[in-house]
């Protein structure tokens, strides 16, 4: 009996062992192999699969030989945006492709395949996610009925009327950077260089502390500096990032991401649980993006009957982590460029600056005032255009599909260059590489244009960028004029977002 009970689960040992071994071959071989005589016999080109590891050695290297080197504000920066993609179109074409590990990612350029690819989210869906989830979560990583039903409930707290009560909390944060900048000017005499990106990190980060939860101010401040921490980290283990459950490897690295995300999960839940006991008790709840969400969360579940119609606490913060790496984000990388490239051009420094006294005198920007706001709100979109807060964003077939002459089969990658589509010569002219707001004159139109990503997946959170960035902007013009420093070295980090690889020192001047 023993015999046989030691045979049988030696059986059971060997054939688990080899379908783990075949599926291991598949994965790092057969199926990679499969994909790229596919893509071959269509046309599309790039370098031969290699076992594992694809592209992802020579794609780190690109990273670490072109990140230190700095370049003239003046220079292309479409080489720099997506680096080791923009050398694959050089090399192979158009129709081109790239090894993420064993999955080969397209090079998408056309603005046409753009919106087809954007316009379906069933079809073209996030690859699954590994590292970044820790990172952030909710409405970015979902997807099919649970992001619907999320996006629906999220939605109303980032209706354009509602952001207008969040005007107060902004300028409490920008006050806040002033006074600081001012001690800084006034004891060097009205005029002295400070490297601005540092304190625009934090401006946004208190921002998206204020607007979110307005109560729990401190709390969200400790919660933006873990996940600028986490960012870090996670740049360190990018390289293994295609090796599924990778993360869950015990180095160094991913214990302190683990625990880090443990601290912010906890900060968090603290911060919803208190909300949603004061909702129990019936207590007013402030209209910070927290409440919002909560009570649309709320209604939804009312509507229905149905507690599983709403987004468990779980869900709740998995938002907020979202709504903290993708508002001060975005929102510092804006305002950094914004004053980089308005200290270079100071004839249109001088335009928005008159428009903002027009609009406010020396009062504080209110939410009807930055309707008027057109110099400003054109200079925005072109700083958008040079330096989108997301350069490319990836998706993956989950179906055998057809773009124009190419039939993809399912797990083809497909890497949206939105960076190369903002500086497409053959779409904004030869110019294109230039700052000229007077291109959205007439606003924006056409697909080529796409800051915020396009199609149901869009930026949420668009209009509450584009709030914190006029009315910041506004009040920097009141108080300070801006100029170049001569120890000024432009450089964009084009790892995630376009960040500014040396800092942002420039003059400024108290007016």
């Amino acid at each position: 009996m023993d015999v046989t009970l030691s045979s049988i689960f030696t059986s059971i040992i060997i054939v688990a062992f080899i379908r783990w071994s075949f599926q291991l071959i598949n994965w790092v071989w057969l199926r990679p192999k499969k994909l790229e005589k596919c893509l071959r016999n269509q046309g599309l080109n790039g370098n031969p699969y290699r076992i594992f590891i694809g592209d992802m050695k020579d794609l780190i290297r690109f990273i670490k030989e072109t990140q230190p080197r700095s370049i003239k504000i003046s220079d292309d920066l479409a080489p720099r945006i997506s680096h080791y993609y923009y050398q694959s179109i050089h090399k192979f074409g158009e129709n081109s492709f790239i090894w993420f590990g064993p999955s080969p990612r397209l090079n998408i350029e056309d603005p046409e395949l753009f919106k087809e690819i954007l316009s379906k989210p069933d079809v073209f869906q996030k690859p699954a996610p590994d590292l970044g989830s820790i990172i952030v979560g909710g409405l970015l990583f979902l997807e099919g009925e649970k992001w619907a039903k999320h996006r629906e409930i999220v939605t109303p707290a980032f209706h354009l009327h509602k952001l207008k009560n969040t005007l107060l909390a902004i300028r409490l944060s920008c006050s806040s950077m002033f006074h600081k900048w001012e001690a800084l000017v006034w004891s060097n005499e009205r005029s002295c260089e400070i490297d601005v990106w540092p304190y625009l990190e934090d401006l946004s980060g208190d921002m998206i502390s204020r607007t979110a939860f307005a109560s729990s101010h401190e709390e969200g401040i400790r919660i933006f500096q873990l996940q600028k921490e986490q960012v870090k980290l996670a740049l360190e283990i990018l390289q293994w990032s295609f090796i599924p459950g990778w993360r869950y490897f015990p180095t160094k690295a991913n214990r302190c991401l683990k625990a880090i995300s443990k601290e912010i999960q906890s900060l968090l839940r603290g911060i919803v649980s208190k909300r949603e006991k004061a909702m129990e008790r019936g207590e007013t709840v402030s209209d910070d993006l927290l409440g919002l969400l909560m009570k649309s969360n709320l209604q939804e579940i009312q509507e229905h009957g149905n507690k599983n119609m709403g987004m468990s606490i779980e869900d709740v913060i998995e938002e907020c982590k979202l709504f903290y790496f993708a508002g001060s984000e975005t929102t510092s990388n804006f305002l950094v460029w914004t004053m980089v490239l308005l200290s270079q051009h100071q004839e249109w420094q001088a335009r928005a600056r008159e428009e903002v006294f027009q609009v406010f005198g020396k009062e504080e920007p209110t939410a009807e005032g930055l309707h008027h706001l057109k110099t400003v709100t054109m200079i925005l979109q072109e700083v958008l255009r040079l330096y989108p807060p997301a350069p490319l964003t990836v998706r993956t077939c989950t179906e055998t599909v057809k773009l124009k002459n190419m039939t993809l089969p399912a797990g083809v990658q497909m890497s949206v260059l939105i960076g190369q589509l903002h500086h497409n010569p053959k779409i904004w002219g030869d110019d294109s590489k230039e700052f000229k707001p007077q291109r959205f004159l007439q606003g924006i139109s056409g697909v080529s244009y796409m800051p915020f990503s396009s199609g149901p997946r869009i930026c949420i959170g668009q209009n509450l960028a584009m709030i914190e960035a006029k009315t910041a902007l506004a009040m920097i013009l009141q108080r300070f004029s801006f100029e170049f420093s001569s120890s000024y070295k432009h450089s964009p980090f084009p790892i995630i977002t376009l960040q500014p690889q040396y800092g942002a020192p420039l003059i400024l001047q108290k007016l």
